[in-house]
């Protein structure tokens, strides 16, 4: 009998060990869980911080060029950041940032371009509508969402479309007040507007922000050029190649004169995009945000913040 007992002894003994180790092993696993938890969201955190670093100093290179439009004498490693989306890089602290800036001049205006820069620039960038739209059949829509009267284009679309889908509106019939809005146009995805992971969207190339009909040649990049009706290629990456070295005065030095009626050599507004990344050394990727701010005087203004924004694989610095 106390062999017996001894043996259930043991048997309870093991089973108590067992679910001692388990509950060890489960206290462990949580505790490791919480730490990696903990730990991630300390880097988001500083990421985040080290990413609005970055846009507080986008901000301040903006007050210096619009203090110090055409710099005399520019010390190497003092030169004013571009405004054409060029990346900039910075170290603080343990971790890093880039950050670029890019005038709305240098993008195409949706309440302003003309029917054939934004063909054009459709048709630059391989964009088609949901139903497979051509570029003309889109530019239609967005024709006819914003002006104010109830005619329909070849391709367009007014009331009588809106009104019949399954979640019916009508058409704004007036200018765009956010890019977001062609979400809202017939024919646009957000594949189109933000790019498929593959490609770019439309969403880096156009704004509501520029108040004119012309485009930076300062500031626009290669697709923007090459939507100008007449800009091919090689053009552009003439201009592109000019300016990396030397602001362009006036669009003769680059034999642009010709595409003066699309073309200006100022930013000719004060609105301009602060894109930021924040990231620990170690890390490939971390904290993005994108600001559109205007410059009144030595003062400026968020007219738009998104925080965080789409992260974008981090490059080396070039």
């Amino acid at each position: 009998m106390a062999h017996n007992q001894n043996g259930i002894v043991l048997i309870m003994v093991m089973w108590i060990l067992t679910i001692l180790m388990v509950v060890v092993f489960a206290f462990s696993a949580m505790t490791r869980t919480d730490t990696y938890a903990t730990l991630s969201f300390k880097e988001g955190v500083e990421s985040k911080f080290i990413a609005e670093a970055g846009i507080e100093r986008g901000i301040m290179e903006l007050l210096y060029r619009k203090q110090n439009p055409s710099p005399d004498v520019v010390l190497e490693g003092t030169e004013p950041w571009k405004v054409d989306g060029t990346y900039y890089y910075a170290e603080t602290g343990t971790g890093e940032y880039r950050a670029r800036l890019l005038s709305e001049s240098g993008k195409v205006d949706l309440n302003k371009a003309t029917t054939d820069i934004l063909i054009n620039l459709l048709t630059t960038l391989g964009i088609k509508g949901k139903d497979d739209e051509e570029p003309a059949a889109l530019v239609d829509a967005m024709m006819d969402w914003r002006d104010a009267d109830d005619l329909v284009r070849l391709n367009g679309a007014e009331d009588a479309y809106y009104m019949s889908l399954p979640n019916p509106y009508k058409p704004k019939n007036a200018d765009f007040d956010t890019i977001d809005e062609l979400l809202l146009v017939k024919g646009f995805t957000k594949e189109i507007l933000y790019g498929d992971g593959e490609k770019r969207g439309l969403a880096d190339f156009i704004t509501v922000y520029s108040g004119s009909g012309q485009i930076n040649v300062n500031a626009a990049p290669k697709e923007v050029l090459m939507a100008v009706p007449g800009i091919t290629a090689d053009i552009a990456d003439i201009i592109i190649e000019y300016r990396k070295t030397k602001e362009i005065k006036a669009l003769n030095e680059v034999d642009a004169a010709n595409f003066s009626r699309y073309l200006m050599t100022e930013d000719g507004n004060s609105a301009y995009t602060i894109e930021a990344e924040g990231k620990k050394a170690r890390n490939n990727a971390g904290y993005a945000i994108r600001a559109i701010v205007t410059l009144e005087g030595n003062k400026y203004k968020y007219i738009y913040y998104k925080n965080p924004e789409e992260i974008r694989p981090w490059k080396a610095q070039q």
